[in-house]
């Protein structure tokens, strides 16, 4: 057992933070983030961790790189202030897409981003879902990921879905989204889906399954440019679907990604809050829903500090 626990938030999503510490029944941290003018970064502890159990809150999102140093700054910070255990809480992943080597001299920057963390002093990661699970092998340090996939479930489940089918965007994700269909105990589909360069573009080709007169339900861990999305929904919608509606993970949401879903004539768009969506972002885009993912961290947090099982939570 370590010592008291408590609870830090870095700049990229306050919101989020606050709200786990608010299922928790706890204040988060006092600390002060300086940006000088030449670009550098200062991260003040303004009350005392010592022995303490600290648990840093930082998701990926822009500005990417600034809010990745700052989390490596704070966890420093926090290690030379004598903080017991230091836990790394990162709702959405930093360079999570880069986790193989598929082409000559490049890094696998997944990898990268795990060494930092342990070199600035984390002694474990709490994540929810990877792009990719192998990015959990590339931490000598305990790491535990979260899923989505039981509050996704939960709102899905108030819906009818006598004739719904889950829709995997590709044959990648076939094997997450056929978790969900079993969850939802209804059928899947897989969208044959081929990507020719780096473009993030990728074009639908063929339908395998049915989703005539069904109502579709897209399933992904993450949506980036929603050029899939609106692929997928295309195809879906030449194949006979009689809604499209899309349950994701991560809405990173980035390039023209708003102007994209907005054409794809989407029914719902259901995400988590793993990334903030400004009030702005979040009007342009119809029919978006917004779950919270407040609850399911603040209970992940509580049971690490108990040691307690976090894959009993996934059950």
């Amino acid at each position: 057992m370590f010592g008291e626990m408590k609870v830090f938030s870095g700049s990229s999503h306050p919101d989020l933070a606050r709200g786990i510490a608010t299922h928790m029944g706890m204040p988060l941290g006092k600390l002060k983030v300086t940006r000088f003018s030449n670009e550098n970064i200062k991260v003040k502890v303004e009350e005392n961790v010592r022995e303490s159990d600290v648990f840093v809150i930082q998701t990926s999102c822009p500005p990417v790189s600034d809010n990745l140093l700052e989390l490596l700054i704070l966890i420093d910070a926090l290690k030379f202030a004598s903080a017991a255990r230091i836990t790394a809480v990162l709702p959405y992943f930093p360079y999570a897409r880069s986790d193989k080597k598929d082409e000559a001299r490049i890094s696998i920057t997944a990898r990268l981003v795990a060494d930092l963390l342990e070199t600035a002093g984390a002694d474990r990661v709490l994540t929810m879902t990877l792009h990719a699970p192998q990015i959990l092998g590339f931490f000598r340090k305990p790491a535990d990921q979260l899923l989505a996939t039981p509050i996704l479930t939960n709102y899905f489940k108030t819906k009818d879905l006598s004739n719904a089918v889950v829709v995997a965007t590709d044959a990648g994700a076939a094997k997450f989204a056929g978790h969900f269909a079993k969850r939802l105990s209804v059928p899947m589909a897989i969208i044959d889906k081929r990507r020719f360069d780096d473009s993030e573009k990728a074009q639908s080709v063929a339908l395998i399954g049915d989703a005539k007169g069904k109502d579709a339900i897209i399933y992904d861990d993450e949506i980036a440019t929603g050029g899939s999305i609106k692929e997928a929904a295309r195809i879906l919608r030449e194949f006979g679907a009689r809604t499209v509606r899309v349950g994701v993970t991560h809405p990173v949401l980035s390039g023209n990604a708003l102007e994209t879903l907005t054409s794809a004539n989407l029914d719902e768009l259901v995400v988590t809050d793993s990334i903030p969506i400004s009030p702005e972002r979040a009007k342009a885009l119809p029919n978006l829903r917004v779950l919270s993912t407040a609850a399911l961290f603040g209970d992940a947090i509580l049971r690490i500090h108990g040691g307690r099982s976090i894959s009993e939570m996934m059950d």
